[in-house]
């Protein structure tokens, strides 16, 4: 019982990081605007956060660091698709590429360095229930922090007047221009939010779930939080349910492995994608929910009157 309570405590924290980068880049394709640039910022705010933590000693200090190192990155790809009307899928891969190169040669001198010990992490009076308690109750803060921002991304995008004019930008962009709505400034608050949560998912990645720094760590995460606001039709919740679903398989290959199951380690090293190839094709078979979610601009240039 309690290993299947530890495999779920893995689960959790592998599923955090996921819905971390999937709800930023959810918010960016609520707005219009669709940003192939995880993976790149995911690097570089990994490199960031764990710098930041070696250095100063705290671990706030590196996610801080790492919602930076993201959200200076999405301002530039901001600035070149909404401003400068360059392709939002070149700019984007433009933006892995140069988050891959450049985390490996600032990241050089950071491959040997070690984290500050921390103690662990429990809710008192919860942690020590049987099964919940070990599952649920000894996360890292930031775990139940994650699950709050997908509660509130549901009360904002459904219930605010800005969540409202967020949409409204991104379904029809020259109709909430007429009504006065600054569309490009609203598409770059966008891109920055989703870019520091994509930041905080990096630095999460190297400050709490790996411990350390090196290169190429994040291994197609960014790819993976791409496809999985497909997976959930650009729903928060259905975006947290499919990072904790993801991280499950992840971690379950990880324990068939430990347990010695007969099969070959590649093919249990490829389930975690496998399964979301499953998914994705599974639900591409549903056009109409797919249209029903999906911002038309999606990915088009920007054409406002005047």
């Amino acid at each position: 019982m309690d290993a299947y309570a530890l495999l779920l405590a893995a689960a959790l924290n592998a599923g955090t990081m996921l819905a971390l980068a999937a709800l930023g880049l959810l918010v960016n394709e609520k707005a219009g605007i669709v940003n192939l640039g995880a993976e790149g910022m995911m690097l570089c705010a990994a490199l960031a956060g764990y710098a930041a933590t070696v250095h100063t000693g705290s671990d706030w200090a590196g996610f801080a660091a790492g919602m930076a190192a993201g959200a200076l990155l999405a301002a530039m790809f901001g600035v070149l698709v909404i401003w400068l009307d360059t392709n939002p899928y070149a700019t984007g891969l433009a933006l892995s590429l140069f988050g891959a190169g450049f985390s490996a040669f600032a990241g050089a001198g950071y491959a040997r360095a070690a984290l500050p010990a921390r103690s662990g992490f429990a809710i008192p009076g919860l942690a020590d229930l049987p099964f919940i308690g070990p599952a649920l109750f000894r996360q890292h803060p930031l775990v139940y922090v994650t699950a709050l921002l997908a509660l509130a991304l549901i009360w904002f995008l459904g219930r605010t007047r800005a969540g409202l004019a967020l949409r409204a930008v991104g379904q029809a962009p020259q109709a909430a221009h007429a009504l006065g709505w600054p569309v490009r400034r609203i598409r770059l608050a966008a891109v920055l939010f989703g870019g520091a949560l994509c930041g905080l998912a990096g630095a999460y990645l190297s400050i709490i779930y790996t411990p350390l720094w090196m290169e190429g760590m994040v291994a197609g995460k960014g790819w993976i939080a791409l496809a999985l606001t497909a997976f959930a039709n650009r729903r928060p919740a259905h975006v947290l349910a499919g990072a904790y679903l993801f991280g499950g398989v992840t971690m379950l290959q990880l324990h068939l492995q430990g347990q010695g199951v007969p099969v070959p380690s590649h093919f249990l090293t490829m389930l975690p994608y496998l399964a979301a190839i499953i998914v994705l094709a599974l639900i591409s078979r549903n056009q109409g929910s797919i249209r029903a979610d999906m911002p038309v601009p999606l990915g088009k240039p920007l054409r406002l009157p005047g």
